[in-house]
């Protein structure tokens, strides 16, 4: 998440932040279907549409770092060194989030996401969306030159390795692995080029 850096802005994410980390505490002490978004509310002492002008969704609450992990894919394609290969640059970014997220203290939170219906259909559109922003991002980008459907496959592979990789007994070698699978599809969707 980028700091921001007007006081207006500063006091807007502090909150953002507060009501955040509020509803994460209640959904891990008491229950994610235990707690309702009025109870986020007033535990952070705001108002409900406040709540709301932040969060879209009680699930939004849980996820409240979607916007810096779909950031971070779109930067790893746009923020890359010139002529440098699109595949390690989103292995790296996928290393590091899934670093991020196999933590131990990470695991209370995926272990309540796994347990709820609601939050893993939310997280799946999730998915699902940040795999489109990333095929836009590959798409968009002329030097590496493939077609609509190659950059929307590979951009799905790559989200979805993220979660592959997540459950897996070795995370980072989940990552590697799939990856190579990855860079050899990414070959093979490479336009032939006549001499």
């Amino acid at each position: 998440m980028t700091v921001p850096t007007g006081r207006r802005e500063r006091k807007k994410a502090a909150t953002r932040q507060n009501i955040a980390d509020t509803a994460l505490r209640l959904f891990l002490e008491r229950g994610y279907n235990a707690v309702g978004i009025r109870d986020v509310a007033a535990a952070a002492d705001v108002a409900v549409t406040t709540l709301f002008s932040h969060f879209a969704s009680k699930e939004a609450l849980v996820f409240e770092q979607d916007d810096t992990f779909e950031q971070g894919m779109t930067r790893a394609v746009s923020d890359r060194a010139p002529h440098e290969p699109l595949i390690p640059a989103l292995r790296r970014e996928i290393h590091a989030l899934v670093q991020h997220c196999t933590a131990d203290s990470a695991a209370p939170i995926w272990r309540m996401i796994d347990e709820s219906p609601d939050l893993r259909k939310y997280e799946e559109s999730m998915r699902l969306r940040h795999a489109e922003t990333l095929a836009t991002a590959i798409a968009a980008d002329p030097e590496l030159a493939r077609t609509a459907m190659a950059s929307r496959t590979i951009a799905r592979f790559v989200i979805d390795a993220y979660s592959l990789a997540r459950e897996a007994a070795d995370p980072k070698a989940a990552v590697d692995e799939i990856f190579q699978m990855i860079e050899a599809a990414w070959e093979a969707t490479c336009p032939v080029r006549h001499a």
